[in-house]
């Protein structure tokens, strides 16, 4: 009984492996496994991979950047369910093959010839007719006709006929293998040259991610990999001048430094730009200095152009700053004197600033600098007038250019306008605004500009205040403006300035009511004088939107619009003669009125204004900078790039034999005619094809050899 039961549960082990073994290789398994692979490719392609934690909150929100860590979607193709999958398709390939090679190669060199005659007719393609020809003369016209096509026979003797089995597209066969082996040979690879070595080989000699900071050579050698790791692939960043030679490796979680056998050396860094001011070409000339033998080796390398040592390619892959020194001008927006910081692109100094609540500490941090900026300044749409300041379009719509093949394109003006800084304004409580500033004045219809760009997040679009440039092309005339309207005394002297120009010298009374009102207007619009403005609940308020808020508490709705008018009127000509006086007292001639002092001074109100809701107490102006540029390269041991070459090529000769070699079987069966006489001559021909695949060519195909074989009742 014992024994009986062993056999049962031997058996039933045996039945499950099996089962097991054919659901593995079987086609539908592999399909499925494809699928996946699939759709965790395009996820892998949509979802930026390796990007900052943060980035994926901001964009996708919390809770989906939560499910996308625990999917490990940002890292997909190093995912371990991802090289799982790829391990069960290798597998489920290879037993595939294995599980068909035998059958292949046994049919490889079969004909069938032992088909029995009266199966012929079961076919779908088939044909019989009686000809005038002896048998022996029937077999030998059959037999040449066959190999004059291309045709492979053979020919079995039996007691009442001769049966001619013929064959041709054996390839196919061979296409099959090919294919199925291809996708074998990329699948493994790609997990040679995939992080799934990096991690055996950390295992292995206990190495582990780094997450810390400093500099590289101050990282511990247990986040380190020797020069002997078989596969890797990382970035190497190097500024002109300098050398590095070791490579970084990311990894989820950190980094891991991969040390070279050698050193790469940044001669010079080249790029050059279309006239859109898109890169066109960005090279690197570099000398790479062996550590072995001491060998200085140069190259130059471009994109797709990489350089190769000790089994190492090193590829261009981008380009950074190298640590660049700018010089900033700040100027306070505020009480305060003009001052200049000095920093290195990628490094941060400390500010301390005098705000409402006291002295505030502030980070700056230089993020970029970009020397060429191609915007396009054409003004298009309804905003185009100007009226809102705080936006302006840098860069043409996306939508201009995609879409229907019917859609109009504007105009466009693309310029060079110049260098520009990227800084980050950093609080106490670790909160940071991004600012672009640019170096020069803009021209933007038809006036002179210089632009502020803010914004709250990476996500947002920039925001940018347009201030004036004076006559000089320089921002100083604003920021004298700019001041003295925070002066209670010059905005005194201003305003006794307009009233003596503004004011009927026989009417004194009027001329003391009209002080009153400017006076108000003034201190209105620099913020001091708030009125009955409940909704601001004591907060300051300055600029148009003061004046906005005084006119809806204090003035009838029916007299808005005239006691607005007349405001305007006041304050344009009180801020006109403020600009004078602060120009005064620089030395400078005053403002002629006319067109270009108009359009500075609307520019300037407008400007000021919005300067109030400027949320930095100061604007960092670029005033001089030294560019130090940088070459960042990948360097790759990729051992399985010969295995995933060759497996490309047999996956395009597989596909192609299948699609286009049809392994085709025929059969001509030949006996002498039972209906004539038996010295009549005559022979009785079957024939029937078998094919892989049915398609028109071969119904084409085998009427014709039909013909051929059956001539004489062809016609």
């Amino acid at each position: 009984m014992a024994v009986s039961t062993s056999g049962v549960e031997v058996r039933s082990g045996s039945h499950a492996l099996r089962e097991a073994v054919e659901l593995v290789s079987s086609m539908r398994f592999s399909i499925s496994l494809l699928s996946v692979i699939c759709i965790a490719s395009v996820i892998g392609t949509v979802v930026k991979q390796n990007e900052p934690a943060i980035n994926y909150v901001n964009q996708f929100g919390p809770f989906w950047a939560d499910v996308f860590g625990a999917l490990q979607l940002q890292t997909v193709y190093s995912a371990p369910w991802f090289l799982l999958i790829l391990a069960f398709l290798v597998v489920s390939t290879s037993l595939c093959i294995a599980r068909n090679l035998p059958k292949i190669v046994s049919d490889w060199s079969q004909y069938k010839e032992s088909v029995r005659e009266q199966s012929l007719m079961a076919f779908a393609h088939k044909g019989q007719a009686a000809v005038a020809e002896a048998p022996a003369e029937a077999v030998a016209r059959v037999s040449g006709l066959l190999v004059a096509q291309g045709w492979h026979a053979k020919v079995q003797t039996r007691d009442h006929g001769v049966m001619i089995a013929a064959r041709k597209g054996r390839p196919n066969k061979i296409g099959y293998l090919a294919a199925h082996g291809a996708i074998v040979l990329i699948c493994i690879g790609g997990l040679l040259d995939g992080d799934m070595m990096v991690r055996t080989t950390m295992a292995v000699l206990g190495k582990s991610v780094f997450s810390g900071g400093g500099l590289i050579p101050d990282v511990p050698e247990q986040h380190r990999l020797s020069t002997s790791n078989p596969t890797f692939r990382g970035n190497l960043f190097v500024p002109e001048g300098m050398t590095a030679g070791t490579a970084v490796l990311t990894m989820p979680g950190g980094v891991v430094l991969q040390d070279l056998p050698f050193d790469v050396e940044l001669k010079r860094f080249i790029v050059e730009y279309y006239p859109t001011g898109m890169p066109r070409l960005f090279a690197s000339e570099i000398v790479v200095h062996d550590r072995e033998t001491g060998e200085k080796i140069e190259h130059r390398v471009e994109v797709n152009k990489p350089a190769y040592h000790r089994g190492i390619a090193i590829y261009q892959s981008s380009f950074d700053d190298g640590g660049s020194s700018v010089t900033l001008r700040a100027h306070p927006l505020g009480p305060g004197e003009p001052f200049e910081v000095k920093g290195t692109i990628g490094g941060s100094t400390q500010l301390v600033s005098t705000g409402p609540s006291g002295e505030e500490k502030k980070t700056l941090e230089f993020a970029t600098l970009r020397v060429i900026n191609v915007e396009n300044l054409m003004a298009s749409g309804p905003d185009a007038a100007g009226a809102d300041v705080r936006r302006v379009d840098l860069v043409h719509s996306l939508d201009q250019r995609l879409g229907a093949g019917d859609k109009v394109v504007t105009k466009r003006d693309l310029t060079n306008i110049g260098p520009s800084i990227t800084y980050r304004l950093r609080d106490a409580a670790g909160q940071a605004r991004e600012f672009q500033n640019f170096m020069s004045p803009v021209t933007l219809e038809g006036a002179s500009v210089f632009l502020f760009g803010m914004r709250e997040t990476a996500q947002d679009e920039f925001r940018y205040l347009r201030v004036p440039a004076d006559d000089q092309g320089r921002i100083d005339g604003w920021m004298r403006l700019r001041a003295a309207l925070d002066d209670p005394a010059q905005r005194e002297r201003a305003a006794r300035r307009y009233v003596a120009l503004a004011a009927p010298g026989e009417r004194p009374e009027m001329a003391e009511q009209l002080l009153g009102t400017t006076r108000r207007v003034l201190g209105l619009f620099a913020g001091v004088e708030q009125g009955k403005l409940p909704a601001t609940q004591g907060q300051r308020v300055s600029g148009v939107q003061s004046l906005a808020d005084f006119l809806e508490s204090t003035v009838p709705e029916a007299d808005r619009q005239r006691v607005s008018e007349v405001m305007l009127r006041i304050l344009n000509g009180a801020l006109f003669e403020l600009t004078n006086l602060t120009r005064e007292q620089a030395g400078l001639k005053p403002l002629v009125p006319g067109a270009d002092a108009e359009r500075f001074m609307m520019l300037a109100v407008t400007s000021l204004s919005d300067s109030y809701f400027y949320p930095a107490p100061m604007v960092f102006q670029l005033a001089d900078f030294k560019q130090v540029q940088a070459s960042v390269f990948q360097v790759a041991r990729a051992p399985g790039k010969t295995l995933v070459y060759v497996g490309c090529a047999l996956l395009i000769i597989g596909v192609f034999v299948m699609l286009y070699v049809r392994d085709r079987r025929l059969w001509v069966w030949l006996q002498p005619d039972p209906a004539a006489p038996a010295d009549a001559g005559r022979t009785r021909i079957t024939t029937a094809l078998s094919s892989t695949r049915r398609t028109l060519d071969g119904d084409h195909e085998f009427e014709r050899l039909k013909q051929a074989l059956l001539k004489e009742t062809a016609a």
